[in-house]
């Protein structure tokens, strides 16, 4: 029998770091509950790190972010300070040590609370989640997002956004939308869940990695799910009720516009009395969808062909925005790098009012069950049990945490000897249906 009972299926494919840190030396966020940092973690299943060269953390610090940084170069026309200041960056993050924040930054003394203990070690040994939110805080930071000026405001990611949104990709999906228009109740709530689903491949960083490849078909959609429990999330939202549906957000463009259409489903079959959207209260993780990338999205929708079904969407959601039916929120703890459990209790009551909570997405994933390797067959409402209600995820797999699977789906897995973790072939829809 395995160490561990939940781990029936062997070792995690990536390889665990004997030296990650302990859990209790995590910092403490000033957003967060006293304590809250203790309920995400588990000294038996290690935090996360980037050290181990060809894993993939190590990748993503090591490889994707140069090549991000170089985008952004190439994207906009920068001054010498702006340059100066993205190849101090490049240089810190791939082989230097943390720097804290210069003395002007606006949030230096958050993120020196949040550091502490990080800084002048290397990026590659300090909790991935962690070092990934600091590498955008910083790239931000370099192009002058938050100082006043020309630049403040200005999304670094914001042409490449947009170039997604106009593309033809978008075109051929808002006109597939027509198939569905007049299909029974259920066969659209199914189809538009999983366009919801498997919309997250469209991340660009997730692009960055795979130069473009799996991209989703019809036909390969459900055998792709490593966990379908869909039916759960249904039940909570029969037709006809008066649900509140908090929906967290992941990506813009190609991934925002399925989130939406979603949701105009929920609203216009009475699943749904009322939806709450939440983005990111400013650029984050390359596509992460902001306010902006909403109304973007939106008169994406609307100014679609008029015969079409995406334009009629486009307008019953600008009226639900009008109608208070549709909400979008933008709380500073989803730019924080720590998990869930530790969130404020302002955002706890968010969603403690309502019906099911949906979060979108893998960075979400990670952070509502714990960065951790945890045994893949630990149970997903086990990591859940914090949540303040009800709660769902819809995640395309893009990073090695996995919790929640079978085992012999995970036997199976294993044996297939694909990347299955990272690779954004696999997806689940997984439910913690219980009320707190």
């Amino acid at each position: 029998m395995p160490a561990n009972e939940n781990d029936a299926a062997g070792t995690p494919t990536t390889p665990e770091v004997p030296d990650t840190p302990d859990a209790r030396d995590t910092p403490t966020s000033p957003l967060s509950p006293p304590g809250a940092r203790d309920t995400s973690t588990s000294p038996l299943s290690p935090v996360i790190v980037s050290s181990e060269p060809g894993s993939f953390p190590w990748a993503v610090l090591a490889e994707r972010h140069p090549v991000l940084i170089q985008q952004v170069r190439d994207a906009f026309p920068l001054g010498p300070a702006q340059h100066a200041a993205l190849d101090a960056l490049l240089a810190e993050a791939t082989e230097g040590v943390i720097e804290p924040l210069g003395a002007d930054a606006h949030d230096r003394e958050r993120w020196a609370a949040w550091g502490q203990g990080y800084f002048g070690r290397s990026w590659f040994d300090v909790p991935f989640l962690w070092a990934e939110s600091y590498f955008y805080r910083k790239l931000l930071g370099a192009l002058g997002h938050f100082t006043p000026g020309p630049w403040q405001g200005i999304d670094p990611f914001g042409p490449f956004k947009a170039a997604e949104l106009a593309g033809k990709l978008v075109d051929e999906e808002l006109a597939a939308l027509d198939e569905l228009s007049g299909r029974p109740a259920d066969v659209q709530a199914s189809a538009l869940l999983l366009g919801s689903l498997w919309g997250n491949r469209a991340d660009l960083g997730f692009r960055i990695d795979s130069g473009g490849a799996h991209e989703s078909t019809a036909a390969g959609r459900d055998s792709g799910l490593v966990a379908d429990e869909s039916a759960g999330l249904w039940a909570l939202l029969p037709t006809g009720g008066a649900a509140t549906v908090h929906l967290v957000a992941d990506n813009a463009g190609r991934e925002l516009i399925p989130d939406l259409v979603l949701i105009d489903h929920l609203l216009h079959s009475e699943r749904a009395a009322e939806v709450v959207l939440h983005v990111k209260p400013h650029p984050y993780y390359i596509s992460d969808a902001t306010m902006s990338d909403v109304i973007d999205s939106l008169r994406r929708l609307a100014h679609a062909p008029a015969a079409g079904y995406a334009a009629e969407i486009g307008r019953r959601l600008w009226a639900a925005t009008a109608a208070g039916r549709l909400t979008i929120r933008a709380h500073e703890f989803f730019c924080a790098p720590f998990p869930y459990s530790a969130m404020p209790d302002d955002l706890r009551e968010q969603f403690t009012a309502a019906t099911v909570t949906v979060l979108k997405g893998d960075l979400n994933y990670r952070r509502l069950v714990g960065d951790q390797l945890w045994p893949p067959t630990t149970p997903f409402p086990e990591r859940t049990a914090y949540w303040p209600g009800p709660v769902a995820a819809l995640r395309t797999l893009k990073s090695d945490v996995i919790t929640g699977l079978d085992r012999d789906v995970l036997a199976a897995l294993e044996a297939s000897g694909e990347a299955w973790r990272t690779s954004g072939t696999h997806a689940l829809v997984q439910v913690d249906a219980r009320s707190r």
